[in-house]
């Protein structure tokens, strides 16, 4: 199998901002063709940014409190329906491209129920431009279930693509054994996971990931400045003092089927990250001493399914 050139988004969306985001991200996948990437993957919720708000700012859970009713709504005004013209706009990119692409962003059901609840989401859109996958967190992280609703199964599976199968996990659900342990089963080679910042607890997460399911893992952070932040919320003094402190620092990672770095991780470093992964035998080699969905599985003893 030939390397696979991969491109990792270690910059910021324009927040809360989805006109500007989405041009953004066009420029990027063009210049992500340029530099022979053929899978490029953007951090969590990064059409049209993280809501980092809710770990900095106070008071946000303040009931009926009217600035962040209005950051909500900035927020879900600037949200992706999934299925839409967004979404329609990079296929038409990544079919123009030749890319694969993972996306990250808050997506919105403007026509269906539940109108006003944002999902922690991300697709995967394949080369021809097709969508072929689109998964829902799970479960919203702490402060997160004040702005998330809860996901579903229908996106918790593996692709298959030119360079092995393909898989994807948002944040928190690395911590869910049974969120990873679906992906396992399903055979997967490459696996993304987005994260806000990759920070020391996320890189133990995304080593011990690939290390457990003998897959190379794409961890994507972001970067975002205090100035970024919701100008309708009030900042803590030490931001307030210092607008240009990194809230979220990076921390992109590639992460071999050994748990072993091939990337390590780059902090404060901003703009398109690019790697290749050389070897996409070792997943085979790693499973001769484990493999979670094979022989040390022990389906003698445990059954393992869930609900689509």
């Amino acid at each position: 199998m030939t390397p696979l050139r991969i491109g990792i988004v270690q910059e910021g969306p324009v927040y809360l901002n989805l006109k500007h985001s989405l041009e953004k991200a066009l420029i990027i996948m063009e210049e992500a063709a340029r530099e022979g990437v053929r899978l490029l993957v953007f951090g969590e919720s990064w059409l049209s940014g993280y809501p980092a708000w809710l770990d900095h700012c106070p008071e946000v859970a303040l009931w009926d409190h009217e600035p962040v009713k209005a950051v909500f709504a900035r927020m879900w005004e600037n949200g992706v329906a999934v299925p839409g013209p967004v979404t329609r706009r990079l296929c038409e990119a990544a079919a123009r491209h030749g890319l694969y692409v993972v996306m990250g962003l808050n997506e919105i059901v403007p026509d269906g129920p539940g109108p006003g609840t944002i999902y922690n989401s991300f697709v995967v859109i394949d080369a021809e431009g097709k969508l072929i996958n689109h998964h829902r967190k799970l479960m919203p992280t702490f402060t997160e279930k004040m702005v998330y609703g809860l996901g579903d199964a229908r996106g918790l599976r593996t692709l298959s693509t030119p360079f092995g199968r393909l898989g994807g996990l948002i944040c928190w659900e690395h911590w869910m054994p049974l969120s990873r342990q679906a992906l396992h089963t399903q055979a997967e080679l490459i696996h993304v996971a987005l994260w806000p910042w990759v920070h020391e607890m996320h890189q133990v997460a995304s080593r011990h990931y690939a290390f457990e399911g003998r897959c190379f893992v794409i961890a994507a952070g972001q970067i975002m400045r205090a100035w970024e932040l919701p100008p309708e919320l009030e900042l803590p003094d030490h931001l307030r003092k210092h607008t240009q402190m990194q809230i979220l620092r990076g921390g992109s990672c590639v992460v071999a089927p050994n748990g072993h770095y091939l990337l390590p991780p780059q902090w404060e470093r901003e703009g398109l990250i690019v790697a290749e992964i050389e070897d996409l035998q070792q997943p085979l080699r790693e499973r001769l001493t484990l493999d979670v969905s094979g022989h040390y599985h022990r389906p003698d003893i445990f059954e393992f399914d869930w609900k689509e």
